[in-house]
């Protein structure tokens, strides 16, 4: 499913889409919030009878959540949340941090007056819902506007190849996401200016269409991205260990 077929999903008028897009919302913040585990198999009849919706609907949600990556429909038709491999988080890390700099390199290349608006324009709402996220402590919304701003850069690269793997990429991370920011807003001091300083720096990069400096934004905001969510997955991952003390 290309992203633009995504976003059209649930926009048709109608009660059949109107219920489809309302399972499809529930589920992918429940996915998101991991209050949905990974792995968790999911019944259209159960949710069918939770929604109180027919399988149709509910079955053009999940087919929604798995073209972005947050389900996944196996083999045998069933349907499981999918799965987080934390081995392969490294690799994860470095195709993210490679696409990122392709497409917002070629950004700083391509880019028109309109993309440089609707850059802006999905910063803008990035920063709302960053403060938002700040005073609630929800960040799916923050998540959700990231994942707009950065596929924004993506569109004004003009490689639709580039862009469909950097999308792939950051549907696979929005999960991530919410760990991140759980662990950034431990401290006390987290500010906007933290959260959308290395964005407004990609913006004035390609802004000025200095393509090495994009690139090297883009870089940066990964690595600082990569360095954070390592050091949240190192703590949790220590805190569960038990420690027997000889006497």
């Amino acid at each position: 499913m290309t992203l633009q077929n995504a976003l059209k999903v649930g926009n048709v008028s109608g009660n059949k889409e109107t219920g489809s897009a309302r399972v499809y919302k529930k589920l992918r913040d429940d996915i998101l919030r991991v209050l949905i585990p990974p792995g968790t198999s999911l019944d259209e009849v159960s949710l069918s009878q939770r929604f109180k919706l027919s399988r149709s609907p509910i079955r053009e949600a999940l087919v929604r959540l798995s073209g972005e990556g947050l389900v996944q429909i196996l083999p045998n038709r069933s349907i499981i949340v999918a799965p987080m491999e934390f081995d392969k988080m490294p690799e994860f890390l470095d195709a993210l941090d490679l696409m990122q700099r392709v497409v917002t390199r070629f950004a700083a290349l391509h880019r028109t007056p309109d993309d440089l608006a609707r850059i802006r324009a999905a910063e803008e709402q990035y920063e709302r819902e960053a403060v938002n996220a700040m005073t609630s402590g929800d960040s799916i919304g923050m998540i959700e506007k990231n994942f707009e701003f950065h596929m924004a850069i993506a569109s004004a690269c003009r490689n639709a190849y580039f862009a469909d793997s950097y999308r792939r990429l950051l549907q696979e991370g929005r999960r991530l996401l919410f760990f991140h920011f759980q662990y950034q807003s431990l401290d006390p001091n987290l500010s906007l200016d933290e959260l959308a300083s290395s964005h407004r720096a990609m913006i004035d990069a390609i802004e000025k269409r200095d393509a090495d400096r994009a690139e090297r934004e883009a870089h940066l905001h990964a690595v600082q991205f990569r360095g954070r969510f390592m050091e949240f997955l190192n703590r949790n991952l220590t805190a569960k260990l038990t420690l027997n003390y000889a006497k």
